[in-house]
């Protein structure tokens, strides 16, 4: 699995601690991190949490990535931009039983973490034990055991739902404010890492349209 990281402006300096204990867990279980950054605060382009969402729907609908971890302060501005995009569904996660629940029971591809909102001493183990219940099992296996059944179901028609809710990626990069898109896409190794790992045309052609 290719998991993505992404940085909005106020939790920036925390990249490198984020992206160090994301790999320390996933890794050994053989899932990639590509790292899109924000990697400093000091960054050219800086990204906000709703440019986050729109960067995280590009990747997850693209295939150039199958789970986008990401976050903000609080993590809420995170997971409601993650959510308007067709295709993202996006959890909210302060503890590993979050985490472990929100894979289990919801079968989400991205999950929004509060990187300041009580993130102080132990903030890497915190992180550590959060990604270690987020990954530790595939997800969608449903808890408690009575409850899989119903579990599975509804998410089945929650992505069904979503798929008449939302406009499609390509709309979305085409009509959106086109200076706001820009700027989700303009991080220092965006291009390299899109265009190796994306697997539709289409969203490429966007991508290329926008940042023309």
């Amino acid at each position: 699995m290719k998991i993505a990281l992404i940085n909005e402006n106020s939790q920036a300096a925390k990249n490198e601690l984020i992206v160090t204990a994301l790999k320390k867990v996933v890794e050994p279980m053989g899932h990639e991190v590509v790292n899109y950054g924000m990697y400093s605060a000091n960054d050219e382009a800086q990204l906000t949490y709703v440019q986050n969402g729109i960067l995280a729907g590009v990747l997850l609908n693209s295939g150039a990535a199958d789970f986008v971890i990401t976050g903000c302060g609080t993590g809420m501005g995170a997971m409601l931009a993650c959510n308007s995009m067709p295709g993202v569904l996006c959890g909210h996660a302060q503890t590993a039983l979050d985490a472990y629940l929100f894979s289990q029971v919801n079968d989400g591809n991205c999950l929004a973490i509060p990187f300041a909102e009580n993130f102080g001493w132990g903030g890497e183990l915190k992180l550590q034990y959060i990604f270690e219940k987020l990954f530790c099992q595939p997800g969608g296996g449903g808890y408690p055991p009575e409850r899989v059944v119903p579990e599975q179901r509804n998410k089945k028609i929650l992505d069904e739902l979503k798929k008449v809710t939302h406009q499609d990626m390509v709309y979305i990069l085409k009509n959106a404010d086109r200076e706001l898109v820009k700027g989700a896409l303009s991080g220092e190794h965006f291009k390299e890492y899109f265009f190796r790992d994306c697997k539709c045309e289409k969203i490429a052609e966007a991508v290329k349209e926008v940042l023309a």
